[in-house]
Formats: structure tokens, C-alpha cells, sequence
């Protein structure tokens, strides 16, 4: 359904990527901004907490984003066929040095950063169907179904 009627200014065509697109950023940039940066399950106790931790990964996300977006002076591929992940694995590799490299040496190992960034592509994949499923691996743990104190009373007697 849209407001968008008319024909000859907005084909269908037109409307079906326009609505590709908001899926895409709406569905699939939301899984990466859970599952990449470890948003699954959120530590934090407190309502302030929980806006804090997600400020941050909203900022981290941003991070990421404008480098890929940066790498586009670096390579031919489009934005959105580079890999979150893979920019977050390269930005970690890259932090130590940036951070301890001298002034005259940051700028060959940030281009370094987006050179190595811009050859990560996602393979085009139109048709794919993920089944939307809990995947939690399991752990070798029980549950912890009693308090702290007590459990550790039990583990010292």
C-alpha cells in the first residue's frame, strides 16, 4: 500500500526496489547491528544502562558503516555488497597500530584499513531464504536456578 499513485511518476517497478531497499535496511542491517556487534543478549540490568549499551553499538555501527562507505574511494564495489563483519574484523586488526602509529603514519595504514575493507564483498545472493529460527548454541551448564550465594555455599562445602 502507498500514497505514491501515480503511474507514469512512480512505476512499479520503481516502488519494488524502493521497497527492496527498506527492507534491506530495515531487516538485514538490524540483523547485522544484533548479531555482528554482540547485541543478542544485552548484559546491562537497568533501563539507563540498556539506552547506554545501545548508544554504543548504534555508535560502533556507524563507525563501520562510514568506513565502508569511506572505501568507496578505494574500490569499484557498492557499499552494500561489502561485509559488516569482515569491516569489523579488519578495523580490530588495524586499531592497535593505528593508535600507536605516529601522525606521518596513520593515513598509509588507514588507507591500508580501506584498501584491505573494500576486498571483502558479500556474494549476491537475490533469492535467499533464511528460516527465522532461535539459533542458541547450547552450553555445557545447567541453568543457574538458585542464588549466587548459595550455589557458592555449596561449592565450599
Amino acid at each position: 500500500m502507498t500514497t505514491l499513485q501515480d503511474p507514469k511518476r512512480y512505476p512499479k517497478a520503481k516502488l519494488a526496489d524502493l521497497y527492496q531497499l527498506h527492507w534491506e535496511a530495515a531487516e538485514v542491517n538490524l540483523r547485522h547491528l544484533k548479531t555482528t556487534l554482540g547485541m543478542e543478549l544485552l548484559a546491562a540490568k537497568t533501563p539507563e544502562m540498556v539506552r547506554k549499551d545501545l548508544w554504543v553499538h548504534l555508535l560502533a555501527y556507524n563507525l563501520l558503516r562510514s568506513l565502508m562507505l569511506q572505501t568507496n574511494k578505494y574500490t569499484t564495489v557498492k557499499t552494500p555488497r561489502l561485509s559488516l563483519q569482515g569491516t569489523r574484523q579488519q578495523f580490530n586488526q588495524f586499531r592497535p597500530e593505528l593508535v600507536s602509529a605516529k601522525a606521518s603514519e596513520r593515513q598509509p595504514l588507514y588507507h591500508a584499513l580501506l584498501t584491505s575493507a573494500g576486498t571483502l564483498i558479500v556474494p549476491l545472493r537475490p533469492h535467499r531464504c533464511e528460516p527465522r529460527v532461535v539459533k542458541r548454541r547450547p552450553k555445557p551448564y545447567p541453568r543457574m536456578q538458585q542464588p549466587r550465594s548459595v550455589l557458592k555455599a555449596k561449592l565450599v562445602a
